[in-house]
């Protein structure tokens, strides 16, 4: 189950370079590499498969940046901007909580 403090955590790392509804481009702080555990560049960019809503996650090593494609109608623009922002975490936890049970019921 994801914490608060988790998506606290975790959004620290990214940082909002462009977002239009639709899509966001995020700069990936490399420290977050000590953080993450088991994860790699392919679970990353498999997530559109298993999550309802995400088209696509492109990650660009060089740059350090990830650009999200995502279906506004599922997500909302303000969700995005919140969890990088850090606002709104109680609500934000109920949504990846529930995102991520989807995840585990597919695998």
């Amino acid at each position: 189950m994801i914490t608060t403090e988790d998506i606290i955590k975790i959004s620290s790392y990214f940082t909002k370079i462009h977002h239009t509804p639709g899509r966001l481009r995020v700069k990936i702080d490399k420290s977050i590499l000590n953080e993450v555990e088991n994860v790699s560049l392919n679970d990353v960019t498999f997530l559109p498969k298993q999550i309802e809503g995400l088209k696509e996650v492109k990650v660009n090593k060089i740059m350090a940046t990830a650009t999200i494609l995502y279906d506004t109608s599922i997500f909302s623009a303000s969700i995005w901007n919140d969890l990088i922002d850090a606002k709104n975490l109680d609500e934000n936890t109920k949504i990846l909580n529930k995102l991520q049970s989807q995840i585990k019921e597919e695998k």
